[in-house]
């Protein structure tokens, strides 16, 4: 699955990408709207997308504050996703009288349209070069720390004028490792309903054992709808429904919001990935699975409960898993050297450029070298608790909303308060039950690999038994409801402080150990690979141009490729998969878990015309974030819905190889195939195809 990559509930220290762009291949890139790669696509399909047709994509295209995209495709406000972008809002509106992950959902009418408990939805409206501005604050500042600080409060000034001036979401993103700061401002939407999401089996047919492999047999879709002041949004940026979908070898478009990628990372910081940040995130992975599925295995509740956590932990677990086996191939070493070295000796042969760039590398490994004493501290401080990181983020919010607008922490700056007061307030249920299992498991972890005097940990536990302790805490809080939250909040610093809630209490002593700890990191190597990183990406303008895009960071970019399979196990993978694959599949298995079919889905058999298309494979590039993301053709018509890489894909976080590399969707045809014919839900598939 494509929709998120795992995030830490403390900040990591990122290292900063750089940008050594030898020749792009074929198909490769994830490219912004202001440089699209028009070159490429009038050298090898002789189509040049026009200015309206990109514009009109863009304004189509969507992102899920839950780690996805989408897109609109009808003029009422549709929004077409995947079904495991849309799992969170399912589960959090699921009970155990009424699991629609396990039946699914169909809203008929509007009024049976189930609203988002807290699913914002951003479309990029507006783009702006910011580069001068920003880069500017810090010049003639030779302290890294305060040069950071000037950056940083350069930024908040910027997004906070954008956003007092439009109303729109405004955020400023670096690209090319600092070389280039842009300001992406968004038109915001809250109001978010559920119509349509088939069965989670059908949805994930083939379960883990599948996940990231290919042929598939997939239905993973879901369709909201967006509301505009209660009314269903208007619009007319949407993407006419294909319903042929694209031949094999048809040039297709993927617009999206890939997560993050680090293609362009130096050697140092991909050897840190492979030695130290990947396997501590893995054996935490590891262990967290290994406690959810020991709390499934109680009953069907308690499975129901944790369902969505194991899904989204073991998709991570396959993801850093492919990332170890790509960091350990030399081959993939040996290419990523040698473009680092290809680029070093550009920047040598040019006296100037060296004086002013050449030292970027050496900066770079050095600050490395601090990291990694820090990793283990940074991942594994942590309490795995929805409540106690409310309750952090409510001390920290009241403290920092007092202070001027550039000297806050990042996460409550004014121009994404609005957004962050929507997380804060999510009427979601918060069971007990799972929060008592997951800190109980972080803070034994934590006491395991870190020690028991660990002040993250001593903060929580005060000399207590980790058991007793998070029973206490979560037995004596009352911050499950968002009306306290909320008077929390509004009360200030005063009632903060006068707040005697035990999760309250707790996050007050947690919070000067993270903002001391974060300072540190920021201070000693954000400071250092911040301006090394913007040096590097000088250098590559000088050296490259512009012919190449910048790391995935979670916004909009434009890939494309083609319909096409490839050679696997021995013989040839085909371009698309069809409804007779999906059954033949499961009669190999004997229709046994998690290749059974759903009820629907076998009491719909001879109803379906089983030649349909399901799934297919193409050269896009993608990676986690594009999970939702439509593809469209030539004439901008969706013809599929991307919802997973396949197992060679997963070294697509460090480099792309076309061969192989294949993105993988649902077919338009075979979406309504299903609406149609196995879940009763023709006005809605009417509706997609602009029947009514």
């Amino acid at each position: 699955m494509f929709a998120q990559r795992f995030r830490s509930v403390l900040i990591l220290p990122a290292a900063l990408f750089l940008a050594a762009a030898p020749a792009i291949h074929a198909e490769e890139g994830m490219w912004t709207f202001d440089n699209p790669p028009l070159k490429l696509l009038k050298s090898q399909y002789n189509f040049t997308p026009t200015q309206a047709w990109l514009d009109h994509l863009r304004l189509s295209s969507v992102r899920l504050n839950d780690g996805g995209s989408g897109s609109f495709v009808s003029p009422n406000g549709l929004l077409l996703t995947n079904h495991h972008v849309a799992r969170g809002q399912l589960q959090k509106n699921s009970t155990a009288e009424h699991d629609y992950l396990a039946t699914g959902f169909y809203a008929a009418t509007p009024d049976q349209e189930m609203k988002s408990a807290d699913l914002e939805v951003n479309v990029l409206v507006a783009m702006k070069d910011v580069t001068a501005r920003v880069q500017g604050a810090a010049k003639g500042i030779a302290d890294d720390a305060k040069a950071l600080k000037a950056r940083d409060a350069e930024v908040a000034a910027i997004e906070k004028e954008n956003k007092d001036k439009t109303g729109l979401r405004s955020d400023v993103v670096s690209f090319y490792q600092g070389g280039e700061y842009w300001l992406y401002q968004y038109k915001a939407y809250t109001d978010v309903r559920l119509v349509f999401a088939p069965e989670q089996q059908a949805a994930f047919y083939g379960g883990d054992p599948d996940n990231f492999t290919y042929p598939r047999y997939d239905l993973d879709m879901a369709i909201f709808r967006v509301y505009d002041n209660g009314k269903p949004l208007n619009t007319d940026n949407y993407l006419k429904w294909n319903a042929k979908g694209a031949a094999p070898g048809e040039l297709i478009f993927i617009p999206g919001h890939p997560g993050s990628t680090e293609r362009q990372d130096t050697v140092s910081e991909l050897l840190v990935q492979r030695d130290v940040i990947g396997p501590t995130i893995t054996a935490y992975l590891q262990r967290r699975i290994a406690t959810a599925q020991a709390f499934a295995a109680q009953g069907p509740e308690q499975a129901r409960l944790v369902g969505s956590t194991i899904f989204g932990l073991q998709n991570s677990l396959k993801v850093y898993i492919g990332r170890a086996e790509a960091l350990s191939d030399k081959a993939i070493l040996a290419k990523k050297q040698v473009e680092e070295d290809d680029f070093r000796a550009k920047v040598a042969a040019n006296p100037e450029w060296q004086e002013a760039y050449g030292s970027a590398w050496d900066t770079i490994a050095a600050a490395e070298e601090k990291v990694k004493p820090e990793i283990k501290s940074q991942f594994l401080r942590r309490a795995d608790s929805r409540l106690f990181s409310l309750a952090l983020q409510i001390v920290q919010y009241v403290a920092e909303i007092k202070k001027p607008d550039g000297e806050r922490l990042p996460q409550f700056h004014d121009a994404g308060l609005e957004s962050l007061k929507f997380q804060i307030f999510s009427p979601a249920p918060i069971y007990p039950s799972t929060e008592k299992l997951f800190m109980t498991s972080a803070l034994k972890l934590g006491q395991e690999k870190l020690g028991r005097d660990d002040a993250f940990v001593q903060a929580i536990l005060q000399g207590g038994e980790v058991e007793a302790t998070v029973n206490s805490l979560v037995d004596g809080t009352k911050l499950a409801d968002p009306v306290l939250r909320k008077s929390l909040v509004d009360g200030g610093e005063a009632a903060v402080a006068a707040s005697t809630d035990p999760m309250i209490v707790a996050a007050r002593r947690v919070d000067p150990i993270v903002r001391e700890t974060n300072r540190r990191m920021r201070d000693t190597i954000a400071s250092v690979l911040t301006p090394a990183g913007e040096k590097l990406g000088k250098a590559r303008f000088l050296v490259y141009g512009k012919d190449a895009y910048p790391d995935a960071t979670f916004t909009l970019r434009l890939s494309y490729g083609k319909v096409d399979g490839y050679p696997y196990n021995g013989t040839i993978a085909p371009p698309f998969t069809t409804f007779y694959g999906l059954y033949d599949r499961a009669a190999s298995f004997s229709n046994k878990p998690p290749f059974n079919l759903t009820p629907k889905q076998a009491a719909g058999r001879d109803k379906l015309d089983l030649n349909t298309p399901l799934d297919f494979a193409s050269t896009g590039d993608i990676i986690g974030g594009n999970s939702g993301s439509p593809v469209v053709n030539r004439e901008g018509e969706l013809v599929g819905l991307i919802f997973d890489g396949n197992i060679e894909s997963l070294a697509g976080d460090f480099v792309y190889e076309g061969e192989k590399n294949r993105a993988v969707a649902v077919h338009s045809a075979g979406m309504i195939e299903g609406l149609r014919k196995l879940y009763d839900a023709g006005a809605l598939a009417d509706e997609l195809e602009g029947k009514k």
